[in-house]
């Protein structure tokens, strides 16, 4: 633990479909961390913007609408629910419309500006497992443990799509491959903190690996590293 840090803050990053959510989650219980979904906050505003009718790419109107915005993390049994304007949103921010929308909304400076602190408080106050596409690089750059997540294409693709079915979605194998595709572009090659590894960050490629597996090395991982 770094001096004068009293709780412990794990950065996982990667790219969409990279099992990040799911991983952390398992990986916050097993530790009695804290799991905080910070795509869950991009996506919540891409829903309040797609509700007003307001184009995700729209840098302007965007950071218009973000004083109408008052997003809340309550941990509830232990899980993340994300409240807007007091509505639960949890499961509404789960459509592929809304993931392509946070991928807009999160290139825009005010809205990575406007999120931060909320991000920062929550890792303050206690010990967690944040997953994202900029934790280590810019929300948690002094986090004790960073792993950068991925896999291929296809394999994040495949993951999705078993998700989405399993959710009750309609959708086909290759849109979804080709959303995660886009995403990955779009992800890499903002100007605004683009996804890429930190310099510190451990590379872990789970196309090889199924869930449990997966798991393991991070458990593994972060053991070693909490020595």
């Amino acid at each position: 633990m770094e001096k004068g840090q009293k709780t412990i803050n794990i950065a996982i990053d990667g790219p969409a479909g990279a099992g990040k959510s799911t991983l952390s989650k398992m990986l916050a219980s097993q530790l009695g961390y804290i799991y905080v979904d910070t795509g869950a906050l991009y996506r919540t505003v891409g829903l309040y913007a797609l509700r007003k009718g307001v184009n995700p790419k729209d840098a302007e109107k965007v950071s218009q609408l973000l004083k109408e915005i008052r997003i809340e993390i309550k941990f509830i049994s232990g899980t993340q629910h994300v409240f807007l304007n007091d509505e639960d949103v949890s499961n509404l921010i789960r459509t592929p419309e809304v993931s392509m929308a946070a991928s807009a909304v999160s290139a825009i400076p005010n809205v990575r500006s406007f999120l931060l602190d909320l991000q920062k408080d929550i890792a303050a106050k206690n010990n967690i497992i944040m997953d994202g596409r900029d934790i280590g690089t810019v929300i948690l750059p002094n986090a004790q443990i960073k792993i950068f997540l991925t896999a291929s294409p296809e394999i994040r693709a495949k993951r999705r799509f078993d998700e989405l079915i399993a959710k009750g979605q309609n959708v086909d194998y290759q849109s979804v491959l080709n959303d995660i595709k886009k995403r990955d572009e779009a992800d890499s090659g903002r100007e605004i903190a683009p996804l890429k590894p930190a310099k510190d960050a451990i590379i872990v490629d789970t196309t090889e690996y199924n869930l449990e597996q997966s798991l393991e090395l991070l458990i593994k991982i972060v053991k070693e590293r909490l020595k």
